[in-house]
């Protein structure tokens, strides 16, 4: 499969079987979405949904049941690929008894980064995620907003391509939180290609420009953020400068009456009502189906 797309699967399916080699789990189903380069894209879903196993097979940890990935226009998995690919995982496993400049050194070092280089970039990283107050400090001693910050230092050690982030601000304050979503941004002004997962809807909402939702390895929804939480049935008017008695005919008496017209648009729902209406629905059409 030939894309120009930095991530894309053409009837992706993963299925997990039992030990008699029994169909046990379908964790994806078919899954054909693209990711275009220099775009932030949110993959949403329930737990179980399907976002985990996406992530691995996009990886290479994990091998498809059928179906195909292209990711950076190589299969996944491969060696050349990978070294362009940053991934901040929702539980980082990190040496516990090293420091922050430690930390980052060892994984500059596996990237094969020259030791100029390397120093400088653990320098800007410790600095860019705000933990020049702790650089010293084991990171036994982290807290978990602090451990986030020091896993997506991490994830951007080699100066990645392509940026997979699961949970990136879970256990951050509403500041920290703030913070890593405008690194976020600022990486898509670098060129680089990211993919968000969180269950933290409102900071999908602050930076993706388009999102998927999963529900039982099915994809329910992708489009861009902002027509996807456009009412497109609805108008709202906003003026100022007008009477109880122009209400009733708005539309036709707004410029004889120099009435003030704000603005005209569609009003938005929360990604929250989005993703909410998305899963209930699928639960609806499961009870509907017969057998």
């Amino acid at each position: 499969m030939q894309t120009d797309f930095a991530v894309e699967t053409k009837d992706l399916t993963k299925v997990y079987v039992d030990f008699w080699g029994r169909p046990k789990v379908r964790a994806i189903d078919r899954l054909n979405l693209s990711i275009n380069r220099g775009e932030i894209f949110g993959l949403l879903g329930p737990n179980g949904s399907g976002k985990t196993t996406t992530i691995k097979l996009l990886l290479g940890l994990i091998f498809p049941t059928a179906g195909e990935a292209v990711v950076l226009g190589h299969p996944p998995g491969d060696v050349a690929t990978n070294s362009r690919i940053g991934f901040l995982p929702e539980e980082s496993y990190l040496y516990r008894f090293l420091n922050a400049e430690e930390t980052l050194d060892f994984y500059g070092q596996i990237f094969h980064i020259p030791r100029r280089e390397r120093k400088r970039r653990v320098a800007d990283l410790i600095e860019t995620v705000g933990l020049s107050f702790a650089r010293k400090r084991p990171l036994k001693e982290y807290s978990k907003g602090m451990s986030r910050r020091i896993g997506l230092a991490q994830a951007l050690i080699n100066d990645p391509d392509l940026i997979l982030l699961d949970e990136p601000t879970v256990g951050l304050d509403p500041i920290g939180s703030r913070e890593i979503k405008d690194l976020i941004l600022e990486l898509k002004k670098q060129g680089k290609t990211i993919l968000l997962s969180s269950h933290l809807l409102a900071d999908v909402e602050d930076v993706c420009d388009r999102i998927a939702i999963l529900d039982k390895g099915h994809l329910q929804v992708v489009g861009e953020v902002d027509d996807l939480l456009s009412l497109k049935d609805t108008l709202e008017i906003r003026v100022r400068r007008i009477s109880p008695e122009l209400r009733d005919k708005i539309e036709a008496l707004l410029r004889e009456n120099d009435a003030e017209l704000v603005s005209t648009e569609h009003p938005s729902r929360t990604l929250e009502d989005l993703f909410l209406k998305t899963i209930e629905e699928t639960k609806s059409e499961d009870r509907s189906s017969p057998g």
